[in-house]
């Protein structure tokens, strides 16, 4: 696992759409998944459910995969969609078959599970033509919001260690606080 997890404590931050918005939102991010209506996808830091919810309507199943029981626990008082699955897990030893998932997206929480074994476990279950869509704080931002800038990693840290675990970058965007990967496997 990179740095440090979200403070479940504080889950309900996560739920304000003003602030979460303002850094990737809803449309952007399913506009960068493509999905199609029966497409499995798992939500990597699912959190509270804020951005697995946005997805949900778009999916035929989506698994909300989180280290921390009690973000899930949060989710099940929130309410969860019926085609929404909790999964409490890291990102390095997923609980899904090889090629099970037709994309996989990460906000906010590439640098929390950041390393080779996290990449080379989101590679075995992504399906062959799988999508993996990362929006994270970027190292050149301010370190106003989210977590300090030396626990973050740039676009090009990012995209060089996707390429690196056999993923093609077909999108990258760089905002002032954020940026956008999208990845396929070679």
């Amino acid at each position: 696992m990179g740095y440090h997890t979200f403070d479940a404590e504080r889950a309900a931050k996560l739920e304000r759409a003003g602030q979460r918005y303002r850094f990737v939102s809803a449309e952007e991010l399913l506009w960068a998944l493509s999905l199609s209506p029966d497409d499995t996808v798992a939500d990597l830091g699912s959190g509270t459910g804020f951005f697995t919810d946005d997805v949900a309507p778009h999916a035929g199943t989506v698994h909300a995969v989180d280290v921390q029981e009690a973000m899930h626990e949060y989710y099940r008082e929130k309410g969860v969609p019926a085609n929404v699955e909790l999964v409490t897990s890291d990102v390095s030893d997923l609980p899904f078959a090889d090629a099970a998932l037709e994309a996989a997206f990460a906000t906010m929480t590439y640098h929390e599970f950041a390393s080779d074994d996290a990449l080379a476990e989101i590679r075995r279950v992504l399906a062959p033509d799988g999508r993996l869509v990362v929006v994270d704080w970027a190292a050149t931002g301010t370190g106003a919001d989210g977590p300090p800038v030396d626990e973050r990693y740039s676009a090009a840290e990012a995209t060089a260690a996707l390429r690196d675990a056999g993923f093609a970058i077909d999108h990258e965007a760089v905002r002032p606080e954020t940026f956008l990967l999208i990845a396929t496997l070679e």
